[in-house]
C-alpha cells in the first residue's frame, strides 16, 4: 500500500520560515520525482517546484530564492523549506511522487502565513 504523508504545516508570521515534509511508504522512493503543489482557497492548484531522481530542482518564479526542495532517499522523505514567507503563500501544500505514468498524492498540509 502506497502512502504519502505531509507534515510540518502550521501558522507562521510573515517573514518567517517553515519546513514541511513528505514521507513516502510502499514505493521505491529514490526512483520517483517529487513535486510540490499548493492550493489556496478559491484558487486552482499551483505548481511550486520539483526535484528529480538526480536531485535537479526547479521552482516557480513566485517562490524561487525563498523555497528549497530536498530529498533524503534513505528516509524516503522529501522536504520543502520555505523562508521569507508571505501571506500569499498561505495554502494547502501537497506532495506528488511520479515515475512515468505512475503517480501518488499526499493528503496535504495547511500552511498559514499571518500576523
Amino acid at each position: 500500500q502506497v502512502r504519502l504523508v505531509e507534515s510540518g504545516g502550521g501558522l507562521v508570521q510573515p517573514g518567517g520560515s517553515l519546513k514541511v515534509s513528505c514521507a513516502a511508504s510502499g514505493i521505491f522512493f529514490s526512483s520517483y520525482a517529487v513535486t510540490w503543489y499548493r492550493q489556496a482557497p478559491g484558487k486552482q492548484r499551483e505548481w511550486v517546484g520539483d526535484i528529480t531522481t538526480i536531485d535537479t530542482t526547479n521552482y516557480a518564479v513566485s517562490v524561487k530564492g525563498r523555497f528549497t526542495i530536498t530529498r533524503d532517499n534513505a528516509k524516503n522523505t522529501a522536504y520543502l523549506q520555505m523562508n521569507s514567507l508571505k501571506p500569499e503563500d498561505t495554502a494547502v501544500y501537497y506532495c506528488n511522487c511520479r515515475r512515468s505514468i505512475e503517480e501518488y498524492w499526499g493528503q496535504g498540509t495547511q500552511v498559514t502565513v499571518s500576523s
